[in-house]
């Protein structure tokens, strides 16, 4: 052999092993250079010794070198099929001292092979993962094809569940490779706190396209000048005011893509804020209470001092709803194509959208109130009204179906979580609570005033406060701690706060017009495009306006527990029957107790009048248990109570009843 890439084979560096006609090496040199050339322990060495002795010392030595010459590099252990059968013709003995070899040299390196036990139980986590991910997207368990005896659609379901079960896996696959486990957050170090980060601090570690999304828009103001007929030094003095729209209020669309603001003194824009384009603007010059989207962008409706209008994206007016009055509040339930409203005499107004219908028009009895919110989870509005009660409220039912008693003061804000079973409240007494609505009631109460609530798609908990704007995270638990503050500048009044959806931003309505911080790991990094689409084109959206009409809810779904739909009803232990359940029953043991035949006897027994007597005592008894039951269920029973040992009288009539020991 040669030193060096020549024909020995051996790569340049490596020591050939010395081997002479008849000679073999000893097994001193060979523990002598034992650490160079395998350091295996236990096991390996036994089948080393094997080795030896089947094969020869020398050529084991030359497979361990070139085995540990060539795989010194962490890769996966070599198969049978790539060990030279020149130097040694017992594969099984070879292949074990290499992988055991590999298996030591990648795990001092911490790399985990696939015998390792660490390695199993990281596989069987990632197994066990997908196969739930798998069993969600299968969406119910197989077919039961066992009991069937047709064969033809015994093959035809077998095919139909061998798609449907490689469509879930792939879909569980594509979900695993595409999808973000977790959002992204403020993380602090040492003793920084997220709440003491600034907006000026966080925009130079964010993307461009992102720090783009965090300005200050400072709308138009209205100059007036009005003269003063009172000579001042021989000229008319001029007095110049300037009047403010806001403050503003505003609203997304279920994407997140467009956003609408609206004026306090009447001032509307409409927004696209993926392109940051301005698509119109105009003044209705009327005080502007609420505005909404309606089932897309193309319409929107504006509570103005009379009555709510409705207005296209090119600011034409398409209909007045003179019906709901004075609008305070708007809010549109979007799977139900209902517009709901709030006046300023307490009336609750449930509009159709599609066929224009009133559906519902209720009192609510309360007063005045211009404190509105939609549960997304069961499209129940939630009402906050001032003498600190919130009222929950949907469309077929004239009382309200929950009554909470949730402050001391007047509620100022209401929001409800993504899930459904979260709800935020702020009232006059200066507490922020937190209620669970499953049980209801108080997880948490906060020290703090709020104008405006709102959550995000993440769980974020947004509240304003003249200028000033907390952002509160859940530290697990429903434990609720302030993760950001902002502050307006020049001391803007904030008017409303609200989540831009799928996309880490806070809009803020001022007094001066619109404000957008960046709030990290607020938005859902996941959006399903058959259900919100920023990036939807006008045909997609046409599609999708067809799709809703199609899938529209009726009014009778909306409910507290909308998982109760499309479930059989329990019946319960004691129900009552109906009047006309027990008349039925009375009639049709009535006509069976007719048809019984009376047997013939003679000596004068069968006589007319007899038969009929006894037809008609066979009816009574027939109907006498059924009229019983029913006496006792209306609360008249026609029995009199014995007393025995067990009854249990009033201490009032104890002293009446006798002593049957005596």
């Amino acid at each position: 052999m040669q030193t060096g890439d020549g024909a020995g084979g051996f790569p340049s560096g490596s020591v050939p092993l010395p081997r002479s006609e008849g000679a073999e090496a000893s097994s001193d040199d060979l523990q002598e250079r034992e650490p160079l050339i395998c350091g295996t322990k236990g096991s390996a060495r036994d089948a080393l010794k094997h080795h030896q002795s089947s094969c020869g010392v020398a050529e084991t030595r030359a497979v361990l070198r070139v085995r540990r010459l060539k795989f010194g590099k962490v890769r996966p252990p070599p198969t049978p099929l790539d060990l030279p059968t020149k130097f040694c013709n017992c594969g099984d003995v070879a292949e074990k001292i290499v992988s055991t070899f590999m298996q030591q040299r990648l795990r001092r390196k911490g790399v985990a092979m696939e015998g390792d036990p660490r390695e199993r139980e990281n596989r069987r986590g990632s197994l066990d993962e997908m196969e739930m991910k798998v069993a969600r997207f299968s969406r119910g368990k197989a077919a039961n094809l066992g009991d069937l005896r047709d064969k033809k659609l015994k093959g035809q379901l077998a095919g139909k569940e061998k798609l449907i079960g490689v469509s879930a896996k792939a879909a569980a696959q594509a979900e695993k490779w595409l999808l973000p486990s977790v959002g992204g957050y403020l993380e602090p170090e040492g003793l920084e706190k997220t709440y003491r980060f600034e907006q000026w601090s966080i925009l130079p570690k964010v993307d461009i396209g992102s720090s783009r999304k965090s300005f200050d828009m400072i709308l138009p103001v209205s100059l007036i000048m009005v003269y003063d007929h009172e000579l001042y030094e021989g000229a008319d003095r001029l007095a110049v005011l300037y009047a403010v729209f806001g403050p503003y209020t505003l609203e997304y669309t279920p994407n997140g893509r467009y956003m609408i603001v609206g004026g306090r003194k009447g001032h509307i824009a409409f927004m696209d804020m993926l392109n940051m384009e301005l698509i119109n603007e105009f003044e209705v010059k009327e005080t502007v209470c609420d505005v909404a989207f309606l089932q897309n962008e193309q319409l929107f409706a504006v509570a103005q001092r009379k009555y709510p209008y409705i207005y296209n994206r090119h600011g034409t007016e398409i209909h007045c709803l003179k019906e709901h009055g004075k609008s305070l509040k708007l809010q549109f339930l979007d799977k139900h194509l209902l517009l709901a409203s709030i006046n300023s005499y307490g009336q609750l107004h449930y509009q159709d959208m599609s066929t224009g219908e009133m559906v519902a028009n209720y009192s609510t009895g309360l007063g005045r109130t211009d404190v509105m919110r939609v549960n997304p989870y069961n499209a129940v509005i939630g009402l906050g009204h001032a003498r600190g009660k919130l009222t929950m409220w949907k469309p077929t039912s004239v009382k309200p179906l929950v009554t909470m008693l949730c402050h001391k003061g007047s509620l100022t804000a209401v929001a409800f979580d993504r899930g459904g079973h979260l709800m935020a409240t702020a009232g006059g007494d200066q507490k922020i609570k937190i209620w669970d609505l499953r049980k209801f009631e108080v997880v948490h109460s906060y020290t703090a005033r709020a104008q405006s609530l709102d959550f995000s798609q993440k769980g974020l908990l947004a509240s304003s406060n003249g200028s000033l704007v907390e952002i509160y995270r859940d530290c697990g638990g429903q434990d609720y701690k302030i993760y950001m503050k902002h502050r307006m500048v020049k001391g803007y009044q904030v008017g409303k706060v609200l989540f831009r959806p799928y996309e880490d931003i806070c809009g803020i309505g001022h007094s001066m017009g619109f404000s957008s911080m960046l709030v990290p790991g607020s938005g859902e990094p996941n959006f399903d495009t058959f259900v919100d689409n920023p990036m939807e084109t006008e045909k997609q959206r046409r599609e999708k306006e067809v799709q809703a009409l199609l899938d529209k809810l009726q009014p009778e779904t909306i409910m507290l527990d909308p998982d109760v739909i499309a479930t059989v009803r329990q019946l319960k232990k004691k129900q009552k029957k109906t009047k006309k359940e027990i008349e039925g029953e009375i009639e049709g043991a009535v006509e069976a107790a007719k048809n019984i035949r009376v047997k013939k006897k003679t000596k004068g027994r069968s006589k007319p009048s007899r038969r009929a007597k006894k037809k008609e005592e066979e009816v009574l008894r027939a109907k006498r248990p059924l009229l019983d039951q029913h006496k006792e269920a209306s609360g008249h029973p026609d029995k009199k109570l014995r007393i025995g040992d067990d009854t249990e009288l009033p201490k009032a009539l104890q002293r009446f009843a006798k002593n049957r020991q005596s």
